[in-house]
């Protein structure tokens, strides 16, 4: 079990597994992206080797493979009866990197149970339900949990009501695409009444390095471990839904999103050492960070 304090120290983080995958040759299969990888056997080497990889960076602690494996992906592909399997694999693989390496944590990754970069405004029991789910068969595997990438306060609300039986802590992850909003409209501050003992930080998720330090201050307020997982997308902030442009169209999210060719090593280290200044200690990389990025990061610690 994870200590409730882990986070008060500087701590690393993985990298952008998905993207990361694609970059490594993973066929991406519609909307299953990262999913494949653990749909298709032959893959399966490959995400290991990944986490392999991002813990030689430096990463303390990596997450599930299992942002693809929601129920509403596998229910889009016809692979629902797959839903158990896939993610119980993903926790067997991460746990076969944690063997090499038996100091590293296993967070298990919960992603938005429904769509990518948008508020869930389904009713709060359905999305308990599907949380609860996926924890479940992560559960034997992991040392805590990650809500990642979230859209509203309201998930997060929803998040720890499905983790309360398994008595684990978990981390929070929001989003916000540009400003100071999450998708839903509310602010960062509006998580302080959800903030418990069994909360081990809050950070931002698969948001620019830009707009993480345009937040900084307000995450620091809630007086709580903070941090982040950087992106080097170009965007996250669509005219349409990310999902709807993505389904069918495009194999790779960075042709919608775009890729940044400026956010070399050296300034990404720079962003991680002037936020570790500013005290955030939870430092990670999402969407297109690779183990460089990692490593980069990792020597400011």
């Amino acid at each position: 079990m994870i200590s409730k304090d882990f986070f008060k120290k500087t701590r690393i983080l993985d990298g952008g597994m998905g993207q990361e995958l694609l970059a490594r040759g993973m066929r991406s299969n519609s909307t299953l992206w990262s999913a494949n990888a653990i749909l298709e056997e032959n893959y399966h080497q490959l995400v290991l080797d990944t986490h392999v990889d991002f813990i030689k960076a430096g990463a303390e602690i990596i997450v599930t493979n299992t942002f693809a494996t929601r129920q509403k992906r596998l229910k889009e592909n016809n692979l629902l009866d797959k839903f158990e399997f896939l993610n119980q694999k993903a926790g067997e693989i991460a746990q076969a990197a944690k063997k090499k390496f038996p100091k590293i944590y296993v967070a298990g990754g919960l992603p938005p149970q429904n769509l990518t970069y948008e508020a869930d405004n389904r009713d709060e029991g359905e999305i308990i339900e599907n949380l609860n789910s996926q924890a479940k068969a992560l559960d034997p595997y992991v040392d805590f949990f990650y809500f990642d990438v979230w859209s509203s306060i309201k998930e997060v609300n929803c998040g720890i009501e499905a983790v309360k039986e398994f008595n684990k802590p978990y981390l929070v992850g929001l989003h916000i695409a540009e400003g100071t909003t999450l998708p839903s409209g509310e602010k960062i501050k509006d998580i302080k009444n959800f903030i418990n003992e069994n909360t081990l930080g809050v950070m931002l998720s698969c948001v620019s390095p830009e707009n993480f330090e345009n937040n900084l201050q307000e995450l620091k307020s809630l007086n709580i471990p903070f941090g982040f997982k950087l992106n080097g997308f170009i965007t996250t902030k669509l005219k349409e839904s990310y999902t709807s442009i993505f389904i069918g169209k495009k194999s790779n999210p960075n042709e919608i999103l775009g890729k940044r060719k400026d956010l070399t090593l050296i300034k990404i280290q720079e962003f991680a050492k002037k936020f570790k200044e500013n005290g955030a200690t939870i430092i990670g990389g999402c969407c297109e960070t690779g183990p460089s990025h990692i490593e980069a990061m990792s020597k400011i610690k």
